[in-house]
């Protein structure tokens, strides 16, 4: 068993992920793949965990009484879900999160319903003092169909194409 897993082991390979600093250019657009439906007990479980005892969240009757038909979803959860879907195309290849901007909510998003994500490159230059990387900043929207319900600048230390891959 252990010579086979020492056979296996010598054979496998890292498998890059995500794209460089290099990959980059101004006004680029992103579509990111999937999109995804908050459900109820997302926004429930959202909201207890980060102790957002908000009860539109939670509590469908208030939902009702502040004019939503449902369970309003945390505005947090929405942020992070859209972020969350822009990482395979913009930050899987690792550096470090250098922060988010003008983070902007345009309306309520509701219990089920489906999100999905485009970003464009805002910015690209080379860092002065971090030989290897690079500084990307891109501009997300978080839309339900047509309509952008979120939205925020964000920015990354991105590796470059002849940077080690270690750092």
């Amino acid at each position: 068993m252990t010579d086979d897993f020492a056979a296996i082991k010598e054979r496998a390979r890292t498998l890059p992920k995500g794209r460089c600093f290099d990959d980059f250019t101004a006004e680029q657009t992103f579509q990111h793949h999937w999109g995804r439906t908050l459900t109820e007990a997302d926004s429930v479980l959202f909201a207890t965990l980060t102790l957002s005892y908000n009860p539109i969240y939670f509590n469908a009757d208030t939902a009702r009484a502040q004019h939503h038909d449902r369970l309003v979803a945390h505005p947090n959860l929405v942020f992070l879900t859209v972020f969350g879907l822009s990482v395979e195309d913009l930050s899987e290849g690792g550096g470090p999160f250098l922060g988010v901007e003008k983070l902007t909510f345009h309306r309520p998003v509701l219990v089920g319903e489906t999100l999905r994500a485009r970003s464009r490159v805002r910015e690209t230059r080379r860092s002065a003092s971090h030989p290897g990387m690079g500084i990307v900043s891109w501009h997300t929207e978080g839309l339900v169909g047509d309509l952008v319900v979120v939205d925020f600048v964000r920015t990354n230390f991105v590796r470059t194409a002849d940077a080690p891959s270690v750092l």
